[in-house]
Parts: structure tokens; sequence; C-alpha cells
């Protein structure tokens, strides 16, 4: 059996939403997705391979969807959740296992908003010129956005759910666009979750000593 006889299955329309099919993949990629957000707003070591399993479906979607940098980003949130994991695990200094919910320092923003700016522009560019995305730049600042917001994630730097809600508000219309239409109500969930894991994780912060900022990473 060839992988594309593995995949078709799930690929097939299981519901139609607004008159629009919506495959095994989208439903399946709407549930873990879902599962995953509310384990990170728990804190719950759980939501690393839960998350995992749905960048696999969502890398299927997007590509199916024309949205190649989202596709490719998949496989890099797959790299950093395998990098989270170990660091919830082990993060924690000396002595330690667990990682503490920290702010982002000026050194990490500078940086972070360095990247964000440079990726998105190269993106905009690569998929402008060398693939057939009709959002190039949308397609590139979500992308750059959500590995701002997983880096943070693996790190816990509470701000990382202030980025998680920016880049929600650009992918709903986004997704919609595409037709994606369960994956954009996903993405209305997603950002209800960032809401309720900005104030969990705040909530947490607040209850310990105050910590130094690191300087760096």
């Amino acid at each position: 059996m060839s992988l594309a006889d593995f995949l078709e299955p799930l690929q097939r329309p299981l519901v139609t939403v607004l008159d629009t099919p919506v495959s095994w993949t989208e439903v399946l990629g709407f549930g873990s997705g879902a599962l995953c957000v509310w384990l990170v707003a728990r804190q719950h070591l759980a939501n690393w391979p839960i998350g995992i399993a749905n960048n696999l479906f969502f890398i299927l979607l997007f590509t199916q969807a024309g949205l190649y940098a989202d596709a490719g980003l998949q496989v890099v949130f797959i790299a950093l959740a395998a990098y989270g994991w170990w660091t919830w695990t082990h993060g924690g200094g000396p002595g330690s296992a667990y990682l503490p919910v920290r702010r982002t320092s000026r050194t990490e923003w500078g940086w972070l908003l360095a990247a964000g700016a440079m990726g998105t522009l190269a993106l905009t560019l690569l998929l402008d010129h060398q693939t057939s995305s009709t959002v190039p730049f949308w397609d590139a600042v979500t992308t750059a956005l959500s590995l701002m917001a997983t880096y943070g994630q693996c790190r816990k730097r509470l701000e990382s759910w202030w980025l998680w809600i920016a880049a929600d508000i650009v992918y709903i219309p986004l997704y919609a666009h595409k037709d994606l239409y369960l994956t954009s109500i996903l993405y209305v969930g997603f950002m209800t979750l960032c809401v309720v894991g900005l104030r969990n994780w705040s909530r947490d912060l607040r209850s310990r000593p105050a910590a130094p900022l690191e300087v760096a990473a």
C-alpha cells in the first residue's frame, strides 16, 4: 500500500459545513488542536504528543488548500514540540525538573521581533515567486507569528499567549477565505483557549516570588 492509498480515506468528506465538504483530516485536526491548546493552558505535558499529531493532520490539510507556508510550518512545529517537551521536563535548572512561567525579556523581544519581520519578508517573497499561493503575505505573517509564539510556549513565556492571539486574529478570516470553515471555527476556539491560558499562566506567575528576567534563552 502506497502513502497516497493510506492517506486517501482521511481526505474523504465526512460532513458538509456551509455547502463545503469537510474531510476527516480537518475534523481530526479540529479535535487534536483544541485538546492540545486546552492542555497547554493547564501546563499539562501531554500537550506535546497531542500537538505533534495535530501538526501531522495539518500538513496534509494545508498542502491540499495551497497554504504552503502553513504546511511547512507544521514540520518546524514538530521539531519545536520535541524541544518544548524536553524543556518542560528538564528546563527548570539544577535540581528542578519543572519549568516555571516567566515574562519575556527585552533581549528576547528584540531578536524575536527582528526575526519575525525578516521571516515575514523572506517568506512573502518566496511564496509570491515560487508557489501558487494566492495569499503570500498573510500566509507568511501567520507563519512568523506562530513560530514566535511557539518559542515562547516552549520556554513558558507569558507573552506567547498574546502572540497566539494575534496570529489567530489573522488565521480566522484566512481559513474562511480558503473554504476551511471548520478550521476557521477551530481557531475561534483557539483564541478563546488562549485567553484562558493567558489568565492561568498569569495567575501562576503572580503566585510565585518574582524571578529575574533571563537575558538570553
